[in-house]
Parts: C-alpha cells; structure tokens; sequence
C-alpha cells in the first residue's frame, strides 16, 4: 500500500487572524530588549523542595533560570484577579503541542479561554543538543535534530518543558508506596498560594507546565522521563498578557536523574555512590538545587513602542447557554 501522509494537527491556524499564530513580532522585540530598558521589580530565589508565589503584572517579563543547574519547575498561573480564571494545561496542549516552544501561549480554562502568558525566549534547547553530542546524537556542527516547531528532540524522543505530566503529590505517593512525604509539588504550591497575602486553596492548585523538564511517550503510548540537562546558564523566559499570580514548586525529584520509587518488589532502594550506601530519597535530594525568579517591567519611556499593538486579550465571546431554555415559573392551575 502507498504510504499515506500523517494526519494534520488538529488544531491549526486556518485564517490570518488567528489567535493561535504566535505573537512573534511582539515577542521578538521583547526577547531582545537590552537591560538598560527594563526595570526589575522582583528577585526570589525558590530553595529547593519549596514553593513560592508571586505577582506579575501584564505587561511584563518574568523568567526563570538555574543558577546551580538542573532542576525541575512545576508551574501553575491564574489571573491575579479571579483565580476561578487559571491555566489550562489540556487545552494548551491542543492548541499549541505536548511541550512549550518560544510562541507558545499558555490558555486559561472556561469559559475564559484567552491566553494567560507566553514563551519570549527559551535559553534551554541548546542544554539539549549538547546533552545529545554527549550521548552521540547529532551533527557535528552541534545541532540536534529538532521538530517543525524548532523543539530538540532528545534520542529517546523527549522533549523541554512538558505538558503531558503533572505535579508530583502526596495522594498518589501514598497509594503507590505507602509513604507519608510533605513536600510534594501539589504540597509546594499549596503553602505557597494559600498563605497570606494569596489565601486560595488547595483546591486552586491545578495541572501545570514542567519547565526544565524532558519528557515523552514510549512506543507503547507509557509516559517518560529523562534527567533535565539544563545547565547554571539556562532559563525560560515569559511575557504576562495579563495581571498574574504565579506559583512555581522546585519539585523534590531535583534534576531527574535519581529519580525512581522506592516501594515494590525489584526496587531498588539503596545504590552505593562514591563511598557512601543512598537510598532513592537521599540520592533524589542531591540532585535538588534552587529556582531562581526575576520579573522585570519594561521602562515607562520604551513601553508605548515595545508593546505596540498588544492589548491584555478578551475572553472568548459565547453567549450561548448550552442549548437550555430559561424556565418561565410554574404554570397556574385553572380553577374549573
């Protein structure tokens, strides 16, 4: 039989003007501001196996980096002023694919369907062509190979900053290895959002982006993970399109690279390392390093130009109400 073509993504820009083309001029203009036309109003340092939480307001760039190297990043947005109004990480995959490229925009859920923030620039996908030279895939230019929407794809075939998982949490630890544990993602991001000034709930904390982090599906449709081969250099960058909470867990699987359950027959929970016996946590915490956070505003004098054209996006326009007919009241009874 012929070879026939692979199916088309099923969501795709089919008009000019359509939501889903990426802002690329806008954010080329951003991703190449010079320091000199920003101003920072926020610095954190997140240690590792914690979460913090802060504000963005829309508008602005907010990035984060791993100054002591790898480590994984859980990440959940809402809009600062309804937190009913928060990321979607279903329907972002749809839109845009399984793990964020530079353009990519992160969707809010319904009914307000608008882009929350997008990816200005990605400083991560050289960390992965030359984690892959170091295996021994890619050309000797030193370019790995890459997907048609410019994402390096790893000899396994995982991809940087993923959408196909979620958080790590307690719930499903317990289940699967009868093990109490605090500090989970789900229990990182809980602390953080639900202490003052922030006072959500747990309930608030939703599926997120894994920065930092290289995944994929096997040929069996299973889920994978792969060490993370950022670096003290590597960061993601992001562009606010509107006024934001933010909250990011340093996920205490660290890098990735020890990651593993210690419960179950086969497992294996003690390795030697150097000179010293680690079970899997204790193996897992030194490969846990710190996330660091900068926002930045961009100067009063610069931004009418810079953010020419941009406007905080609408919510979708339905007006519908899915199709059900609004009671009139009970019918009176006629007397005979």
């Amino acid at each position: 039989m012929p070879e026939q073509d692979p199916p088309p993504p099923a969501y795709f820009p089919t008009t000019s003007t359509s939501p889903l083309h990426p802002p690329h001029a806008l954010y080329s203009r951003l991703a190449s501001l010079p320091p000199s036309s920003l101003t920072q109003t926020l610095s954190l340092t997140i240690p590792p196996r914690s979460g913090r939480a802060f504000h963005v307001a829309a508008g602005s760039l907010f990035r984060f980096s791993t100054p002591e190297g790898a480590q994984v990043g859980d990440l959940n947005v809402w809009n600062q002023h309804n937190p009913r109004e928060r990321f979607w990480a279903t329907r972002t995959r749809q839109l845009q694919g399984s793990h964020l490229v530079e353009g990519d925009r992160l969707w809010s859920c319904l009914p307000y369907m608008r882009p929350l923030c997008g990816v200005v620039e990605d400083g991560c996908q050289a960390d992965l062509v030359k984690a892959g030279r170091e295996k021994g895939q890619g050309a000797a230019s030193g370019e790995g190979p890459r997907d048609e929407r410019g994402s390096v794809v790893s000899k396994a075939g995982g991809r940087m900053h993923d959408l196909l998982g979620t958080r790590c949490d307690p719930y499903v630890s317990t289940v699967l290895t009868g093990t109490q544990y605090d500090y989970h993602c789900h229990s990182n991001l809980t602390r953080a959002v639900t202490q003052a000034p922030f006072h959500l709930s747990e309930s608030d904390v939703h599926d997120v982006v894994n920065i930092f982090q290289v995944t994929g599906l096997d040929a069996s449709g299973r889920y994978f993970m792969e060490a993370s081969p950022c670096t003290p250099s590597s960061y993601i960058t992001f562009f606010a399109e509107q006024d934001l909470l933010v909250a990011l867990s340093t996920c205490p699987g660290g890098d990735l690279s020890a990651w593993g359950w210690a419960a179950g027959e086969g497992a294996v929970e003690q390795k030697t390392v150097g000179d010293e016996v680690l079970d899997v946590d204790e193996r897992m915490k030194r490969t846990c390093r710190p996330i660091k956070v900068d926002v930045w505003e961009v100067n009063e004098s610069e931004r009418e130009e810079v953010l020419r054209g941009w406007t905080t996006p609408e919510g979708s326009a339905y007006k519908g109400a899915h199709g059900m007919g609004i009671p009139r009241g009970e019918t009176p009874k006629i007397q005979a």
